[in-house]
């Protein structure tokens, strides 16, 4: 007897309605790390995407200009006041809609035409939220470092770049952590649009296998061994960095 049958065997008699009937996984297994490394890609690729608007909206956010505050502020307003659901379908049937993305796999089972739109939708999100971030940070930096800055001959621009921004980074990169965290479980939502992640996995396999809860009970035992031990390191970042500014 070979270790799927003796595994199955193990979930004889289970109601497939059980939250412990995992006799899917020898015939599903591979599927279900196949779709965490599609969720994983779109969690990172789309908040990596996201850091260079979201810095240009910052800087934006700032300026004197009051246009082009104006602008800034309709982009965050309107990402951050709609669901990424309709932000996701606008984006995927209407301007990917009229664009055709040749249907290509990479790595065996990520699908470009869907996984394009994903990442696009999931990054202009991501970025009216990693704005707020960064401007927070560039705040938060004192204004004494700006005036020393010019006192040494720096321009506003070099002292932005070279004294400012440095230190405002620093400040922001725990939260771009738990902003790489949220995508994680947002990432979640791309399973409507047919793009295989977690989210679609255990609905495909509840679907093929009638087996309804368990499917979903391992996509969020998965999607907690991801963002829980993230979140952990990301408070232990934020304690060394707070020990390293008493120093």
């Amino acid at each position: 007897m070979d270790l799927a049958t003796r595994w199955s065997n193990l979930f004889v008699g289970m109601s497939p309605a059980s939250f412990f009937n995992f006799s899917f996984l020898p015939k599903y297994g591979v599927y279900f790390l196949q779709a965490l490394g599609y969720t994983l890609l779109l969690a990172v690729i789309s908040v990596l995407l996201a850091v260079i608007p979201a810095l240009l909206l910052a800087f934006m956010r700032l300026s004197k200009n009051k246009f082009v505050r104006g602008i800034s502020g309709a982009y965050i307003a309107i990402f951050r006041s709609t669901p990424l659901l309709v932000q996701l379908s606008i984006i995927y049937f209407g301007f990917f809609g009229a664009i055709s993305i040749p249907r290509l796999y990479i790595f065996g089972f990520i699908d470009i035409s869907r996984f394009i739109p994903g990442v696009v939708a999931l990054a202009l999100n991501s970025s009216a939220y990693v704005a707020e971030i960064f401007r927070a940070g560039i705040l938060a930096v004192d204004a004494g470092q700006t005036e020393a800055a010019r006192s040494l001959g720096l321009s506003a621009t070099q002292a932005m770049k070279l004294v400012v921004l440095p230190q405002a980074i620093k400040n922001v990169l725990p939260a771009l952590g738990n902003e790489v965290v949220t995508m994680v479980k947002e990432s979640s939502i791309c399973s409507t649009l047919g793009m295989v992640e977690l989210m679609f996995a255990a609905k495909t396999v509840a679907t093929s296998t009638y087996i309804s809860l368990a499917p979903y009970v391992l996509a969020a035992l998965m999607y907690f061994c991801i963002t829980y031990p993230a979140g952990k390191a990301i408070e232990a970042l934020e304690r060394r960095m707070r020990r390293g500014d008493k120093h």
